[in-house]
């Protein structure tokens, strides 16, 4: 799956329910909590991900320069750092994937047309009575 931004799922969610993000937010907002707020809160979630994402690179770019010594007390600073970069690509991840698999689902309701055929469950076998007899017991 590719990896989408928060801008291509704002997109998405424009999209499917036909109106800017803007008035999709302040319509939310007068409404009961319902898919709209959920993917709404979702985007928002994913795109402070991705704020967080950047802030943590460049502070941790900056933490290791070059130029800069590292010491005792700058290590503990790299580690936070590290830390919450990590964190905070989890957390994008895990967004972008959930919200990704709700459009996705959402996307083929709302789509016009016929629904694609379901493939066909393979019957599971019936067990053999006879080998099961005729097998000696312990």
């Amino acid at each position: 799956m590719p990896h989408l931004t928060s801008t291509e799922i704002a997109g998405r969610i424009e999209e499917l329910y036909g109106a800017p993000l803007a008035d999709l937010e302040a319509h939310a907002k007068d409404q009961p909590p319902g898919m709209l707020a959920a993917l709404l809160g979702m985007h928002h979630h994913l795109a402070f991900a991705e704020r967080s994402i950047a802030f943590h690179r460049d502070r941790l770019a900056q933490l290791v320069r070059p130029e800069r010594q590292i010491g005792t007390h700058e290590v503990s600073h790299v580690l936070d750092c590290a830390r919450r970069l990590a964190e905070a690509v989890a957390v994008r991840d895990v967004q972008t994937k959930t919200v990704s698999a709700v459009l996705q689902s959402l996307g083929r309701l709302s789509s016009p047309g016929p629904s694609p055929a379901l493939a066909p469950v393979p019957a599971v076998p019936a067990p053999c009575v006879a080998a099961a007899s005729a097998a000696p017991s312990r």
